[in-house]
């Protein structure tokens, strides 16, 4: 049955002991920490944990006792950004896959990352329109296409040697995996270690129905992030739906990321969830909150809510 988690830099404040139990204090036994890219990284250190068996024991230690367990490690970033920062990333997630299979992890959340539009170029290029015209559009999504497949090959590689079994992608706009078909068409690049971190809020964002899409990925669901969004009213119908306003701005922006609940309704996420058990999925179901509407607490204890009415459990 599905079970409930937690993506934890949302609690980046507290101490590691001190986020297991509030965790646990919340009801949930399973949480999915960063271990490399741009997360946090608060609870989990990667490097110090590379470094000494004692402290992974140590850090095992703290969940054993309190009958807890690593949903997934995180590890979302950019890789391909052509710069010393995206080397920095990539080395993360090359780190990240050998804390994974030193602490019995079989499962990393990841994004595609996203290239620059021709060799030379160090801007990370996201093609939103079609590649008909200008003319330089499609020899740059090719080019693209091509360094991705590229790198993943190769961390594919490093991940089964570290003991990987999965490789969720987490389709995020600004990246190359973004949609059901973007995510399809690395797994056939790749291999089968790569499936798809289901991330309902990004898909909706787009305009795309995450249950449509999730019968389209049957047998690529290897995760489930339970984020929901939210399409403003009013503010879509003039702007449409491609919104470059921080988060921050979230009065004025024509869509927001919000609690469980607050965009879609809870007859939404039901189907939604027993669409996604139909087609295979047993596993976790993380949280990630990250509403700026409310308060941290108040957007935990209102999506913990919601997810609990409606996960297929």
């Amino acid at each position: 049955m599905m079970k409930l988690a937690i993506c934890t830099d949302v609690f980046a404040e507290l101490s590691y002991p001190d986020m297991l139990d509030k965790v646990k204090s919340l009801g949930i036994d399973a949480v999915e920490m960063t271990a490399g890219g741009w997360g946090a990284r608060k609870h989990c250190n990667t490097s110090e944990l590379l470094s000494s068996r004692e402290k992974r024991e140590a850090f095992l230690a703290e969940l054993e006792k309190r009958g807890m367990r690593i949903s997934a490690l995180n590890t979302s970033c950019n890789p391909t950004w052509p710069s010393e920062t995206g080397k920095e990333y990539a080395r993360s997630m090359y780190d990240c896959a050998e804390l994974a299979g030193k602490l019995g992890v079989k499962k990393i959340v990841a994004m595609a990352g996203l290239p620059a539009g021709a060799p030379g170029d160090t801007t990370p290029n996201w093609i939103t329109s079609t590649v008909s015209w200008p003319d330089f559009m499609a020899p740059a999504y090719e080019y693209q296409w091509e360094v991705t497949i590229a790198f993943w090959k190769e961390f594919a590689k490093h991940c089964q040697k570290c003991g990987v079994e999965q490789i969720a992608i987490e389709e995020f706009p600004g990246t190359m995996v973004w949609s059901a078909s973007t995510l399809l068409k690395l797994r056939e690049a790749v291999g089968d270690i790569i499936g798809i971190n289901l991330d309902p809020s990004h898909m909706m964002i787009l305009g795309a129905d995450p249950i449509a899409a999730a019968r389209a990925l049957k047998g690529c669901i290897y995760h489930v992030h339970g984020k929901d969004a939210r399409i403003e009213r009013g503010l879509a119908d003039v702007d449409g739906l491609l919104e470059p306003r921080p988060v921050t701005d979230s009065a004025e922006r024509v869509w927001n990321y919000v609690a469980v609940g607050c965009g879609k309704d809870l007859q939404w996420w039901k189907e939604f969830f027993s669409v996604v058990h139909m087609l295979g999925y047993d596993g976790d179901v993380s949280l990630e909150m990250e509403d700026p509407t409310m308060t941290v607490d108040a957007g935990v204890n209102t999506s913990i809510d919601a997810l609990r009415q409606t996960i297929s459990q």
